[in-house]
């Protein structure tokens, strides 16, 4: 099969991403970069979200019963990728903790952070070759400042919220705090993988929240992975928590496990909730209320 073509890619969505002016956004800018991945750009910085920019999966699974077909284009070389501030894994799961992509996201970056839920340091630090010391390990309810961002941890479902013997989440999603001019600052959500849990709402209330980056591609136990949210569920959770905007993730990458966005739009549009669909490496202004 053909894949889906990019939105931008490669020269063309660097140049997109150096020409970007947050402060010309009144806010942020917003780039969506496959699955889970997602890459913001404040008037103080850039971070990066669980992003997958390999074919690992596809490569390790081809020759099994439980094959990882790529639907969509890559949007970028990991490596081309600089100026960020802050990296983050929300599980161990490959498409949101990938050393192909990780490895060469760190080395031309070695001074972001990398935020990761503290229940999985020791896995994380494994698998990408590095000192247990070096990830900023969160747990729900906890927070970090990093450089111009807080970060804090949201308990994820994936499909419990599952805790080590620590009684530390293996899943998290992050709310990031930080600046975006005029004294003012914003807040986003990134789930991560979750359904809709009994203290997510609460743990999601105390934050003015201008965008939620939420997983549509549902809960199918014939899949034989950790199920997220439907469509119509990320467009009430969005609405539930009074997000300015949602941007629908987590379909269009393996012909196994993804789900077409228009239940999502369908839900945003009768409840009216604010939302944008992106393509791959296609851009969001964010104007912040």
């Amino acid at each position: 099969m053909s894949l889906i073509p990019a939105h931008t890619k490669d020269d063309a969505l660097l140049a997109d991403v150096a020409a970007a002016d947050p402060a010309a956004a009144g806010g942020f800018c917003c780039w969506w970069l496959g699955q889970s991945g997602f890459l913001l750009k404040s008037v103080d910085g850039m971070l990066l979200l669980d992003p997958y920019l390999s074919d690992s999966l596809t490569v390790k699974y081809a020759a099994t019963d439980k094959p990882h077909v790529r639907m969509s284009e890559r949007v970028v070389d990991p490596a081309r990728l600089t100026g960020l501030g802050l990296v983050t894994s929300s599980h161990n799961h490959t498409d949101h903790l990938d050393a192909e992509t990780l490895g060469p996201l760190r080395a031309a970056n070695p001074e972001a952070a990398l935020v990761v839920p503290e229940a999985n340091r020791g896995f994380v630090a494994e698998r990408l070759g590095i000192g247990a010391e070096v990830p900023v390990g969160l747990d729900d309810g906890a927070s970090a400042e990093v450089g111009p961002f807080t970060v804090h941890g949201i308990a994820a479902a994936h499909n419990t919220v599952d805790r080590d013997d620590a009684g530390r989440c293996r899943y998290l999603g992050y709310v990031i705090e930080f600046e975006v001019g005029g004294g003012r600052k914003t807040a986003v959500y990134h789930s991560g993988d979750t359904l809709w849990h009994g203290s997510l709402v609460e743990a999601l209330s105390g934050f003015t929240l201008s965008l939620a980056m939420l997983p549509i591609n549902g809960n199918l136990p014939t899949r034989r992975v950790s199920g997220n949210l439907w469509g119509q569920e990320a467009a009430a959770l969005a609405k539930t928590v009074g997000a300015g905007c949602v941007v629908p993730c987590h379909y269009d990458m393996f012909t196994f496990n993804t789900q077409t966005p228009a239940a999502f739009v369908e839900a945003c549009e009768a409840w009216g909730q604010p939302y944008k669909v992106l393509a791959g490496g296609e851009r969001l202004d964010v104007a912040v209320r």
